[in-house]
C-alpha cells in the first residue's frame, strides 16, 4: 500500500508541474524591431520649399519648388498677355547651381512635357536659353552645354501667397 501511496504522490507531483517554456526571438523577428526613442523634439523635414516669381514687361512665371535633398518637385506657372498661358508640374535635380527640370504643363487644352534649366545664383534663378528639338509632345535642350542663361529672371517670393498667384485669372 506504501508503493501505491507513494506512485500516487509521484504521479500527482509530475502532473502539478508546469513546463516553463522559454521563446528566443529569431534573428528575423529581432530584424523587424523599430526602437523609438522617447524624445519629444520634432523631427525635422529633409524637405524645403521655395517659390519663385518674375516678370518680363506684362508676362509673369512662378515657380514653386520642393528640395528634397537634391530632388525638385513643384509646380510653374507662365502668364503670358497676349500669348498662351501654360501651367503643369516640375520635376527635376538640383546639381551644383543648375536646376535640371522637366515641365508638364497644359496649354490651351494640349499635354506637353519641356525641359528647363535655371542657374542659381545671389538667391535668384534664371532661365537657360539654348536650341531647343522636339519629339512628339516632348521639348527638349539640343545642346545643353551650350545654354546661356538669360531668360527669365526670379526672385524669391514668399510661398504663403504663391497659391494666389498660380491660380488662373
Amino acid at each position: 500500500m506504501r508503493n501505491v501511496l507513494f506512485a500516487g504522490a509521484l504521479l500527482f507531483t509530475f502532473c502539478s508541474c508546469e513546463k516553463k517554456i522559454t521563446e528566443t526571438p529569431s534573428a528575423e523577428r529581432a530584424d523587424s524591431v523599430v526602437v523609438v526613442p522617447e524624445t519629444n523634439e520634432p523631427i525635422e523635414s529633409s524637405t524645403v520649399q521655395s517659390c519663385y516669381a518674375g516678370n518680363t514687361g506684362k508676362d509673369s512665371v512662378f515657380i514653386s519648388l520642393e528640395d528634397n535633398l537634391g530632388t525638385l518637385t513643384g509646380k510653374m506657372r507662365y502668364k503670358n498677355f497676349e500669348k498662351d498661358s501654360s501651367s503643369g508640374d516640375i520635376i527635376g535635380t538640383k546639381n551644383g547651381d543648375t536646376l535640371k527640370l522637366t515641365y508638364n504643363f497644359t496649354a490651351e487644352g494640349t499635354k506637353s512635357e519641356r525641359e528647363i534649366y535655371f542657374l542659381l545664383k545671389d538667391g535668384k534663378i534664371t532661365e537657360g536659353i539654348g536650341d531647343h528639338k522636339t519629339e512628339g509632345m516632348q521639348d527638349f535642350y539640343a545642346n545643353p552645354s551650350q545654354l546661356k542663361y538669360e531668360g527669365n529672371s526670379l526672385s524669391p517670393v514668399d510661398c504663403t501667397d504663391f497659391t494666389r498667384n498660380f491660380s488662373s485669372k
